[in-house]
C-alpha cells in the first residue's frame, strides 16, 4: 500500500475559519497554531490542554505527535510538533468554545 502525504483542506460550517490539514499516515495531522483556529482558542490555551492530556496519561506523546518539517513566513524551515486525530479529539472535548462543540456534535 503506497502512503502518500497530502494536505486537505478543512473549512468550517460557519465558513470563516479554513486550515490546511496534513494528511499522512491514514490520520491528520495539525500543529499548535492550527489547533488554535480550529477550536478558536488561542496558543497558550490550547498548550495548556495538550500538557493536560500527556500529563494525565490520556495518550501517550511518542505515539501521536510527528515533527513535520514547516516554511515559516521567513522562508527558513523549521521543525514543527503536529498532534495526530486523536490528540485533536482529545483537546476538542476539553476546550470550551463554540468550534469545539460542533466538532464533538459532527
Amino acid at each position: 500500500m503506497e502512503n502518500k502525504d497530502q494536505i486537505v483542506i478543512y473549512k468550517a460550517s460557519d465558513g470563516q475559519t479554513q486550515i490546511d490539514v496534513q494528511l499522512q499516515n491514514e490520520t491528520i495531522w495539525l500543529n499548535r497554531q492550527q489547533l488554535s483556529v480550529l477550536f478558536d482558542r488561542d496558543i497558550k490555551t490550547i498548550g495548556k490542554h495538550l500538557n493536560n492530556v500527556f500529563k494525565e496519561g490520556e495518550l501517550e506523546q511518542k505515539i501521536v505527535v510527528a515533527k513535520f518539517a514547516t516554511t515559516a513566513k521567513d522562508g527558513k524551515s523549521y521543525e514543527t510538533e503536529h498532534y495526530n486525530l486523536d490528540v485533536i479529539i482529545s483537546v476538542g472535548y476539553r476546550v470550551k468554545s463554540k468550534r469545539g462543540t460542533q466538532l464533538k456534535l459532527n
